[in-house]
């Protein structure tokens, strides 16, 4: 089975984007992100799963993500991930048309060129959707969401949500219950020192939490 971690920021009513991008800026949280999806043994690699607007809203600078497996998901298997005169990426990326083959894919070993770490799952909304409803008894499932909860203020101008995975378990649709894990779970599954209790920035109230099941 390969499981996956999905990792996100979001209010607390689920709010994670305007306008098809952020609605925050947050620089400790970002490398904090960018920390915990890169951070593998030697010889391995993460991988980030994505759909095509979060691949469109990074930055062409950091596409691909650097240091991790990328792959974006898009309906269109004619889409360009990257300018045809670009250079080499420095991480590999791939384009896969459905959620269920880029799973396959992630399944087969043999068919990635990098021994993989840990898959995260990093948006948008319908992919968190998508592998939140796989079943504990499928090939693929999601036991872990590394949550960056953003507290304060609403940021009631979202217009984008992920589910709300903390409603989602029981056993009326089959899934395990969610578990809040103590800081010092998700820093020894981080393997790096996690600030703990609410972090403030630019005048955002925010905490890093980590669920389980």
């Amino acid at each position: 089975m390969t499981r996956l971690t999905i990792i996100v920021a979001a209010t607390l009513t689920n709010g994670i984007g305007q306008n098809s991008r952020l609605p925050w800026r947050l620089s400790k949280e970002m490398a904090y992100f960018a920390k915990i999806t890169s951070s593998a043994p030697d010889g391995s690699m993460n991988t980030v799963v994505m759909g095509r607007n979060t691949w469109e809203s990074i930055p062409a600078k950091f596409k691909p993500l650097p240091r991790r497996l990328n792959i974006v998901i898009s309906t269109n298997k004619q889409y360009e991930l990257l300018p045809a005169d670009a250079t080499v990426p420095a991480a590999p990326v791939y384009l896969h048309s459905s959620l269920d083959t880029a799973l396959a894919r992630l399944s087969h070993p043999e068919k990635l060129e990098v021994l993989i770490h840990r898959s995260f799952i990093i948006g948008g909304a319908s992919l968190y959707r998508d592998t939140l409803a796989l079943l504990p008894t499928a090939d693929s499932f999601v036991d872990r969401v590394l949550l960056t909860r953003i507290l304060s203020p609403a940021f009631e101008q979202c217009d984008v949500y992920m589910p709300d995975f903390l409603s989602q378990q029981g056993s009326a649709n089959g899934l395990p219950s969610w578990r809040r894990a103590a800081h010092a779970e998700l820093q020894e599954w981080a393997g790096f020192e996690v600030p703990q209790g609410i972090q403030e920035e630019k005048g955002v109230k925010y905490e890093f939490q980590m669920w389980v099941r």
